[in-house]
């Protein structure tokens, strides 16, 4: 998995790898910047900011390590062939021993390069210009004021495309509740070094960071692997090493049997998602228990699955015996009726296997939050932000609290909480964090939810450990959202459309090398 460093532990990581290879400052400066500026000429020349031979560049430069890196890139432009300036940002008077040594350099290979020294002081921008941000990077630990914010506030006026190295200048690398959102720079694309960084996966960060790319720069994979860490990215190994093999003289009943309880007046809808999801899911059997209201749409939608049928018509009021079910969800399209919520603490008490809890199901815990206390060990919660904010009583104005208050109502209540979003955050019961890097817009549709509900809960069905289950089924989940991407595009794809996509995801994590083992 990819590690998600504080700023610390970046500055640790550069430090070690300076002793251990043994590599020069300047160099590694050097290394990092040569990466950069090849990611940034394949933009360039793709034509991503304008036809390329009418495109020059300002590189706007802190006197730090992170204006060190622009004045190494401007270099690389320069003998690119690419016209530039320079603008160093004079925030303080002594520039870092790296970025005085870049400036020489630059200097020598005669780069125009101009000192802002007050926010008097006036640098036009041209509109061919593409601006490089090389302010500040992961050293800025306040929020911005002086002349650097008037100095984002004009970069940000400029209507210029933007490029960030490292970091959006102003963003802070994690916490930016007490931040002026004024004083950071919009960039259009962010260039960061070999890991992410925390602030890059809330969704108020966004319009900040814009496109995100990271650059390998050679830290020491050995430091990456050891040092202790909070958050990180799934990679595609991570989820194929979780994935169970399927044997050969293998039948139904070794791959589980999972029960969903699902469906309400008018959204019968969100049980067949649930249902048809979960019967991708590998899982060997599905029960689906509906109102009796729904059992024909459920039946002929997915006739592959067991129906179940609750005495009311249109309601959930009650639940069949649950022995026999090795996993099972609640909430798609459930509603909050007169005797729902005794449904949800009837099952809390008396469920014999794990639990996965969604939709309506977290609205009703929202509702009776001393009812977590009954949450059986293995269950999975999976809220959006807003189903999130009511299970803690608050509106949340920030990812960064509500990522950690997830981390510590798992560790807490000693349960998976999947907090769903751009970047699905998986919070394990021992307060680790484990984001998931695939999806796209496209999935931002009615059902979606519902499709993860019936998928965790056939991948827990088989056997899968909880934070198994959620890492690998939002991964699957997501990639599926990309396949069907692909076929259909992002603005008419459905919920429906993710089902069809998941026999390929699998085929796609398995491959076809892999049918059973002997």
């Amino acid at each position: 998995m990819l590690p998600v460093l504080s700023a610390e532990q970046v500055r640790a990581a550069d430090a070690y790898t300076i002793g251990k290879e043994p590599i020069a400052a300047i160099d590694m400066m050097e290394r990092a910047a040569t990466r950069c500026t090849e990611r940034l000429l394949i933009l360039h020349n793709a034509g991503r900011f304008g036809e390329p031979g009418r495109i020059t560049y300002l590189i706007v430069a802190g006197m730090g390590n992170n204006g060190g890196d622009g004045l190494v890139v401007a270099r690389l432009l320069h003998q690119a062939g690419i016209p530039l300036r320079v603008m160093r940002v004079m925030h303080k008077t002594e520039a870092s021993p790296e970025h005085a040594a870049n400036y020489r350099r630059a200097m020598e290979a005669g780069i125009g390069v101009a000192d802002m020294i007050s926010s008097g002081d006036e640098f036009h921008v041209l509109d061919t210009d593409v601006i490089i941000d090389a302010l500040f990077g992961t050293g800025l630990n306040a929020p911005l004021t002086g002349l650097p914010a008037h100095v984002v506030a004009w970069i940000n006026a400029s209507g210029r495309p933007i490029v960030s190295i490292d970091m959006p200048s102003g963003l802070l690398p994690e916490d930016n509740r007490a931040n002026d959102p004024k004083h950071i720079i919009r960039a259009r694309h962010t260039i960061s070094f070999q890991v992410p960084k925390l602030a890059f996966f809330f969704a108020e960060n966004a319009p900040y960071v814009g496109d995100l790319e990271l650059v390998p720069i050679g830290l020491d994979p050995q430091f990456l692997h050891d040092e202790p860490v909070i958050h990180r990215v799934v990679e595609r190994h991570d989820v194929i090493a979780l994935l169970r093999p399927r044997p050969r003289f293998a039948h139904k009943g070794t791959f589980g049997h999972a029960l969903l309880v699902a469906g309400g007046k008018g959204h019968t809808g969100a049980a067949v998602l649930a249902t048809r999801a979960a019967l991708r899911s590998g899982a060997g059997l599905i029960t689906a228990h509906v109102p009796a209201a729904s059992v024909i749409v459920v039946q002929i939608s997915a006739p592959e699955a067991i129906c179940s049928e609750d005495p009311s018509g249109t309601a959930i009021t009650t639940l069949p015996d649950l022995a026999g079910f090795s996993a099972i969800g609640i909430g798609p399209g459930l509603g909050i009726n007169d005797g729902t919520p005794l449904v949800v603490k009837r099952l809390l008490q008396d469920a014999p296997s794990a639990l996965v809890i969604d939709a309506d199901a977290v609205n009703i815990l929202a509702e009776n939050p001393t009812w977590l206390a009954f949450l059986p060990i293995g269950t999975i919660l999976t809220p959006h932000p807003k189903e999130f904010d009511r299970l803690v009583g608050k509106k949340i104005g920030s990812g960064f609290e509500r990522l950690e208050l997830a981390r510590e109502m798992a560790l807490k209540n000693k349960c998976t909480i999947v907090l769903k979003g751009a970047w699905t955050a998986v919070c394990d019961p021992a307060g680790q964090v484990f984001f998931n890097p695939t999806g796209n817009p496209g999935m931002a549709k009615g059902g979606s939810g519902d499709v993860l509900t019936g998928l965790l809960t056939g991948l827990l069905a088989q056997g899968y450990a909880s934070v198994q289950a959620a890492v690998l089924g939002v991964y699957l989940h997501g990639l599926a959202g990309d396949l069907a991407a692909q076929r259909v595009g992002i603005d008419a794809m459905t919920a429906g459309d993710l089902i069809e996509a998941l026999p390929l995801a699998w085929r796609d994590l398995r491959g076809s090398s892999e049918q059973a083992v002997q």
